[in-house]
């Protein structure tokens, strides 16, 4: 689904050329020659770094990019990778040391930093429109009541199952961005239908000062709004992410619009920031014919062992009940 439905589509909106396509799923295969019929088609990973490709796609199982990467690696190919990185941050550093020191240049797929709901709201903060922000809420809430039967739902969070390393991924690469590290994490954690978690719940301390409270959940009838920003100044909300369901028709956007600022009974429309995940691949393309690629590429592989670090305090807090103190491994502790 990742390589069909994300990855292909942004590949040729870039302007990209997918020449190899890897899957060992009959269907898939025939999917791929209609879809596209001068790719090669080839059974497993080994055979794809055979062919005669300028950047490899892993839009595989997250369980597996550990091993995956490290063949890119072995193989001298420049690649990217689905977020997150790895399924800990101490898998995550050792693909990150091990392209360094090998000179391949590669980046994770935090796609969503090239929505416009993530340009836009950045736009907001840097012009200071809410003045000095002091709490952020995120949300990723759906109403999927059923359990389907899918690797993320099947596997273990060891083998990289969960909505944890899945959405929350995403809500912690934003919030990072927006707001800087993050130092500390209350959070708590559920499993009600799945192996692994599909309830999240992350209070995160960010070296700004800035509190961030990050929810993703597949049980919520009525999802809460998207975002919610609070500063001295105002408040940013947003509602509504693509096709999901929203019950606050009242804070529904308009034509060039993504969001809006409060002031109690007061409200302005956000006019929109333009953006496009294709720029990711844009991007990509730009860094890989430069004279450094790694340092062009479009986002820094030690970002997400933050992120990955984020995830792993998460779990440690929800097993203690307790504020964590984030350490990334690789970085110089004090």
């Amino acid at each position: 689904m990742a390589g069909r439905e994300i990855h292909a589509p942004l590949l040729a909106r870039a302007g990209l050329e997918i020449v190899a396509v890897s899957t060992a799923n009959p269907q898939r295969g025939e999917q791929v020659r209609a879809e596209i019929p001068g790719a090669a088609l080839v059974p497993d990973l080994d055979a794809l770094l055979a062919e005669d490709v300028d950047l490899v796609v892993l839009a595989t199982p997250t369980g597996e990019h550990r091993s995956h990467a490290l063949a890119c690696v072995e193989a001298r190919r420049p690649f990217v990778i689905d977020k997150p990185l790895a399924v800990d941050a101490d898998q995550a550093l050792e693909v990150v040391d091990a392209a360094n020191h090998n000179g391949v240049p590669f980046t994770v797929f935090h796609n969503r930093r090239f929505d416009a709901q993530h340009t836009t709201l950045a736009e907001v903060l840097r012009d200071g429109v809410l003045g000095e922000v002091h709490r952020a809420e995120m949300r990723w809430e759906r109403w999927r009541p059923e359990h389907h039967d899918r690797w993320r739902e099947s596997a273990t969070p060891a083998e990289g199952g969960g909505i944890l390393l899945d959405l929350g991924a995403h809500l912690v690469d934003g919030a990072v961005q927006l707001f800087g590290e993050v130092e500390q994490v209350y959070a708590e954690l559920a499993s009600r239908m799945s192996v692994a978690e599909d309830e999240v719940f992350l209070a995160c301390r960010h070296v700004s000062g800035v509190v961030s409270h990050l929810g993703a959940t597949s049980l919520a009838g009525a999802p809460g709004p998207r975002v919610r920003v609070l500063g001295s100044a105002g408040a940013y909300v947003l509602d509504g992410l693509e096709a999901e369901r929203t019950v606050f028709p009242d804070l529904a956007d308009g034509e060039g619009q993504t969001g809006w600022v409060y002031r109690g009974d007061q409200r302005e429309a956000v006019a929109s920031v333009p953006a496009d995940q294709a720029d990711f691949y844009r991007a990509v393309a730009r860094a890989l014919a430069s004279d450094d690629p790694q340092a062009h590429l479009p986002v820094e592989p030690r970002d997400a062992v933050h992120t990955a670090a984020v995830l792993d305090t998460a779990r440690i807090s929800a097993e203690g009940r307790r504020v964590v103190d984030v350490i990334t491994p690789g970085e110089r502790i004090d």
